[in-house]
């Protein structure tokens, strides 16, 4: 093997070395100039092969304004929407969410609000009740967002209802009932009970509720009542005048949890609507319709009447949600359809007016 020879080898890397300057002296001054104008430099000279063209950009480098900012579109988080804006005392309140990715959870007044799906978002129908003073009440709802859980929190600005007193002249039986009527009596208490423990299900109704009848109303909800100057109660219900026989129709679809003839409301028909819902029929005269039977919006009930405790032919329309009764005039004024232009307004079914 020859010897080595170490001043050749320095006299070859310096060589080498001097041969390259030129190439390495370009890098510097060529990223000066791309990143000092704020965009890839103007292509200069063709590079010999093996080597780069001066003032091209380093492989594997991003220079300054060569990427515009990524463009992502916004998403709308979760919404709260509450109706009535403005309620009362014995008023239904609808709680809608909407940009919720699933179930939403919450309570309004600390009641716990009972969710189902509804129109590409959730909503909830609960009830303030007639002893609710006036004053603001709280709803504060977790809604699954894209992320974590969103908490939304509002605000309900209850009015006083204004409940009127009245006093009522009827047959003293329905005052101080017989000792033979008390188990009739009992029989209806457990009637009216297990018609209103039906399961908790979606709405079975798409549309805004309608009067069941086209009249004048002559008991509005809340009335506080005597009769004959003695048994004191409360109005869970708006009074619709008509002649016996006038057509009573269903308000909205549903299904009928009660035909039967009670003491204190007569010939009665009750209609399950989903969502904790109930609509009462009382008084009836007759009813053509029979327990389980569906019903779509203004299908044939029965006929006004004045069976029951009343002082003359009438339909006693209640409305029943989340286990209270509530003010029906009210329920007609909730927007279910999620229309922006006419919030809080619903449109009667055709061929039914408002009294």
């Amino acid at each position: 093997m020859p010897a080595r020879n170490p001043a050749a080898a320095r006299v070859l890397v310096l060589s080498l070395l001097a041969s390259a300057a030129p190439a390495l002296a370009a890098t510097p001054a060529a990223s000066a100039n791309a990143m000092a104008d704020g965009a890839p430099a103007s292509p200069g000279p063709a590079a010999e092969p093996g080597r780069r063209a001066p003032g091209a950009p380093t492989p594997g480098v991003m220079a300054q304004g060569e990427l515009a900012p990524l463009k992502v579109a916004p998403q709308d988080g979760p919404r709260l929407t509450l109706q009535p804006a403005n309620p009362k005392s014995g008023d239904p309140v609808l709680v809608t969410v909407s940009g919720a990715s699933a179930l939403p959870s919450g309570t309004l007044a600390g009641r716990p609000l009972r969710f189902f799906a509804w129109n590409n978002g959730y909503a909830a129908l609960t009830s303030l009740p007639v002893e609710q003073p006036a004053g603001t009440v709280p709803v504060d709802i977790t809604a699954p967002g894209r992320g974590l859980p969103v908490l939304l929190s509002g605000v309900l600005d209850v009015g006083a209802p204004g409940f009127r007193e009245r006093e009522l002249r009827v047959a003293s039986k329905y005052v101080s009932p017989p000792k033979a009527v008390k188990a009739r009596m009992e029989a209806d208490r457990k009637a009216f009970a297990a018609a209103f423990a039906q399961p908790f299900q979606a709405p079975l109704f798409s549309q805004n509720f309608a009067w069941p009848r086209e009249a004048t109303v002559t008991a509005p909800f809340g009335d506080r009542r005597s009769f004959n100057g003695k048994l004191q109660s409360q109005h869970f219900g708006v009074d619709l005048d008509g002649a016996t026989g006038a057509p009573v129709v269903a308000a909205n679809d549903g299904t009928v949890v009660m035909a039967r003839d009670n003491y204190a409301s007569g010939n009665t028909v009750l209609l399950h609507h989903g969502a904790g819902l109930y609509t009462a029929y009382f008084h009836l005269s007759r009813i053509d319709v029979k327990n389980g039977a569906k019903v779509k919006q203004g299908d044939p009930l029965g006929r006004v009447g004045s069976t029951g405790r009343v002082t003359g032919p009438h339909l006693h329309w209640g409305v029943k949600t989340d286990d209270r009764w509530v003010d029906g005039q009210t329920l007609l004024k909730l927007d279910f359809t999620g229309a922006p232009e006419t919030p809080g307004v619903a449109a009667n079914a055709p061929g039914m007016g408002t009294p």
